[in-house]
C-alpha cells in the first residue's frame, strides 16, 4: 500500500510541476505580446515617414485585433469596438498619407503592400469576431469592418491600377 501512495504522490507532484510550467509559459507569452504591441505603438507614434508608418501599422494590426478579441471575451464590448475604431482611424490616416506621397505604388510598393496584406488578414479575423457577437451588436463592428475594407480597396487600386488609371497618370490620351 505504501508503494502505491509513493507512486501517487510522485504523479501528483509531477503533474503540479508541469501545470505550473505551462501556466508560466502562458503568462510569459501574454506579457511578451503586450510588450511587443506597446513597442510597435511607440514606434508608430515616433515615425514620420508614411512608408515606415504603414509597415509598422501592418505589424500592429494583429495585436489590435487580438486586444479587441480579448476585450470581447471579457464582456467589454464598448472597449473592443473602441480598439477597432482607433485602429481604423490609424489605417485611414496611413492610407491618406501614402496617397499624399505621390509614390507610384505599382513600381514602389513598399508600405502599400504590407498594409494591404495585413488588412486582408485583419478583415478575416474581424469577420470571425462579428459572427460570435449577438445580432444587436454586429452593426457597429460591421461599420468598422466596412471602413477597413474601403481602405484595403484603395490600397489594391494603388497597387494594381486599371489601364485607364495608368493612362491618366502618364497623361496619355
Amino acid at each position: 500500500m505504501a508503494r502505491y501512495l509513493k507512486h501517487g504522490s510522485e504523479f501528483v507532484s509531477r503533474l503540479f510541476i508541469m501545470t505550473s510550467v505551462a501556466l508560466c509559459l502562458c503568462l510569459n507569452s501574454i506579457a511578451a505580446a503586450q510588450e511587443t504591441r506597446a513597442k510597435y505603438e511607440a514606434q508608430y507614434q515616433l515615425e514620420h515617414d508614411p512608408m515606415a508608418r504603414a509597415k509598422i501599422l501592418a505589424k500592429l494590426g494583429h495585436y489590435e485585433v487580438d486586444q479587441a478579441r480579448s476585450d470581447l471575451k471579457a464582456d467589454k464590448d464598448e472597449q473592443s469596438l473602441a480598439d477597432l475604431e482607433r485602429y481604423r482611424d490609424q489605417v485611414e490616416t496611413a492610407v491618406q498619407a501614402l496617397a499624399a506621397t505621390g509614390v507610384n505604388a505599382e513600381q514602389h510598393p513598399s508600405g502599400f503592400k504590407e498594409l494591404q496584406i495585413s488588412l486582408r488578414e485583419t478583415l478575416r479575423h474581424i469577420d470571425e469576431m462579428i459572427l460570435q457577437l449577438p445580432l444587436d451588436k454586429r452593426p457597429w463592428f460591421q461599420a468598422v469592418r466596412s471602413d477597413l475594407a474601403k481602405s484595403q480597396n484603395s490600397l489594391i487600386e494603388a497597387l494594381f491600377p486599371t489601364v485607364g488609371e495608368k493612362r491618366s497618370k502618364k497623361g496619355d490620351p
